[in-house]
C-alpha cells in the first residue's frame, strides 16, 4: 500500500487527509487531531470506509531503556475483518517507522 496523496494541520483542532493506494483502489483517509501533548500522547479522530462514526486513534509514547515504547489503541470498527486489516496496518507502519528511526540514528552516528 502507498500514500501518493497527503495534507496535515498538526495541531489541536487541525485536520489531516490522506490517500492510500492498493492496486488501482483509492482509499481516502482523514481524521482531525484531538490531543497532541508532546511528547507522550497523540490522539486522533480516524475516518475511513472501514470505521464506525467516532473511531480514534490514541498513542502513548514513554521512555523505555534507550529508545520509547510506542502503545497504540485504535476504537471502533465496522467489522472484526476490519479490526483486523487494521491491526495488520498499524503494525506494519510502527515497524516501519522503528526502522526508519534506527537507521536515522544509525547514520548520524
Amino acid at each position: 500500500m502507498t500514500t501518493p496523496k497527503a495534507s496535515c494541520d498538526p495541531r489541536e483542532g487541525g485536520r489531516f487527509d490522506l490517500i492510500m493506494k492498493n492496486g488501482d483502489d483509492e482509499l481516502p483517509h482523514g481524521g482531525v487531531y484531538q490531543v497532541i501533548d508532546r511528547p507522550n500522547t497523540l490522539v486522533f479522530s480516524w475516518e475511513s470506509p472501514f470505521n464506525a462514526p467516532g473511531s480514534t486513534v490514541s498513542l502513548t509514547f514513554v521512555p523505555r531503556d534507550g529508545g520509547t515504547h510506542v502503545t497504540l489503541h485504535h476504537v471502533r470498527f465496522v467489522s472484526v475483518e476490519s479490526r483486523d486489516n487494521h491491526l495488520g496496518g498499524w503494525t506494519a507502519i510502527l515497524a516501519r517507522l522503528g526502522d526508519e528511526l534506527t537507521k536515522s540514528v544509525s547514520t548520524k552516528t
